[in-house]
């Protein structure tokens, strides 16, 4: 089970993707830290109506993966912090555990992955020395079983791990585990084909630095951007920022390109106590939202690996009324325990959404506060939205190449009427890629009849719920 998450400075990191250039995959943290949830079996079924193909567990309650054999969805199992040290003193603990916990099960329940311990940097320091020498053990285990090619071993890091993440290109892992732990970890991982596990809350640097970071910035909406003065790279969001500064301090260990990494917790809360800033539905919903189809649409690479894939587990599944700490803690969930939606989110891009409004999961984008909030790059603000209505605006980290590629393609024959940001006409101001892409995307998106996929553009453009502005330019929801 997830221990509370502590809270991380605007410049602590979160995840790390180091290879490929197809589009990620999403899947779901399944914690059951509570006494109202629905059986096994009902939220396997939950699981499949909604797209959800791959879940990470923290144990290995027999009846979940009873449940889960037959489903076709991947899954991840845990060894608790608790039972670490045994599995790396003693290499008959491990064989047993791998025998009773996960060759017990496959392959009618689909365990692809074993994560050993979780964040063990930060909630059980020690057995820190322990937790290679576990994960070997659990991996010869594995292979005594000839299991070790479909199942593969890592384990969930904290944020904490990082001694530096700002700027990006300054990142570095602390330094009594850059070579006694990360180093040896990341050989292992590279020698099993394994992933890098890290888990991430861009929520927590926004609530602890919430005067200095825009909230655009951290739930992926256009804005003037941060440059890194190390590298000369301008960074449009909160998570390239910190997945960059990860991306330093893997580099900075050696060269560890073939090893992928795995998003294995990132969420935000959909309530929080008074001093959580930017806790809410609001903001769950478009930061989940804009990181699913950011990761579907094959638009999830950094300024420094922008070939990179992400693949995502987004924390939780249900919200969790028996966890400790404050009230964001309890409020992660997707879904209520009745398995009613919080909020609108896809898991599968030009599917029924988490409560099926089918808007790519962007649902409910306003700034938590009710007041319009400068968007930057290009001049987009976004004012109040009458119920129900939707516009389509550039994504500012597309890159100007794609959205020029994306804004030729709307002003094509038969797309959108783009007289209006010609040179002296009514939205040629402000002059911008993103302004002149915002306006063709949003004309396209109307005449299409805002159809799912009209506002998608190869990941370009995204659906925003409060009327945009450029300037004195204003965009309509209809034609």
């Amino acid at each position: 089970m997830a221990p509370p998450r502590g809270r991380l400075l605007a410049a602590a990191l979160c995840l790390l993707f180091l290879a490929g250039a197809d589009a990620g995959t999403v899947g779901v943290n399944w914690g059951r830290v509570a006494n109202d949830l629905p059986s096994p079996a009902a939220v396997v079924q939950l699981l499949k109506q909604h797209g959800i193909a791959q879940v990470k567990l923290y144990d290995t309650e027999p009846a979940v993966l009873r449940a889960l054999a037959g489903s076709g969805i991947k899954v991840v199992v845990a060894l608790p912090n608790e039972q670490l040290a045994a599995a790396a003193r003693r290499p008959s603990y491990a064989l047993a555990w791998v025998r009773r916990n996960v060759a017990a099960y496959y392959p009618a329940t689909q365990i692809q992955g074993i994560a050993v311990g979780n964040e063990v940097f930060a909630t059980a320091a020690n057995v820190t020395a322990q937790l290679v020498p576990a994960m070997t053990n659990v991996h010869a285990a594995l292979a005594r079983l000839n299991m070790d090619k479909a199942v593969k071993v890592s384990s969930p890091v904290a944020l904490s791990a990082l001694a530096n993440s700002y700027p990006p290109s300054a990142g570095v892992f602390r330094e009594e585990l850059a070579q006694s732990v990360m180093k040896p970890m990341l050989d292992f991982l590279a020698r099993t084909g394994s992933d890098l596990m890290v888990n991430c809350y861009p929520f927590f640097a926004y609530a602890d630095n919430a005067g200095v970071i825009s909230l655009d910035y951290a739930l992926f909406r256009p804005n003037a951007g941060e440059l890194d003065s190390g590298s000369g790279l301008k960074y449009y969001s909160l998570l390239d920022a910190q997945l960059d500064a990860v991306f330093a301090a893997v580099g900075k260990l050696g060269s560890y390109n073939g090893v992928h990494v795995v998003v294995s917790e990132t969420g935000w809360p959909s309530k929080g106590d008074a001093k959580e800033v930017g806790a809410g539905a609001a903001n769950a919903a478009a930061y989940n939202g804009n990181l699913v189809r950011r990761v579907l649409s094959r638009n999830a690479g950094t300024p420094r690996r922008p070939d990179a894939d992400v693949d995502v587990y987004l924390f939780a599944l249900f919200n969790e009324n028996q966890k400790p700490g404050p009230t964001s803690e309890r409020n992660y969930g997707v879904f209520y325990p009745n398995q009613q939606k919080v909020y609108d989110v896809e898991f599968v891009l030009g599917g029924g959404s988490v409560g099926g409004k089918g808007n790519g999961g962007l649902g409910w984008q306003d700034n938590g506060g009710g007041s319009a909030v400068p968007a930057g790059g290009g001049g987009v603000v976004r004012a109040a939205a009458t119920p129900g209505e939707a516009w389509c605006v550039a994504n500012a980290m597309a890159g100007e190449a794609r959205l020029h590629a994306a804004l030729d393609y709307a002003c094509g024959p038969g797309g959108a009427d783009c007289k209006g940001i010609q040179p002296g006409a009514a939205c040629f101001e402000p002059n911008t890629m993103v302004a002149h892409a915002s306006y063709a995307f949003n004309d396209y998106y109307q005449r299409k009849g805002r159809s799912i996929g009209t506002c998608d553009f190869a990941g370009a453009a995204y659906v925003v719920n409060q009327a945009p502005k450029m300037g004195k330019c204003e965009l309509p929801s209809t034609v």
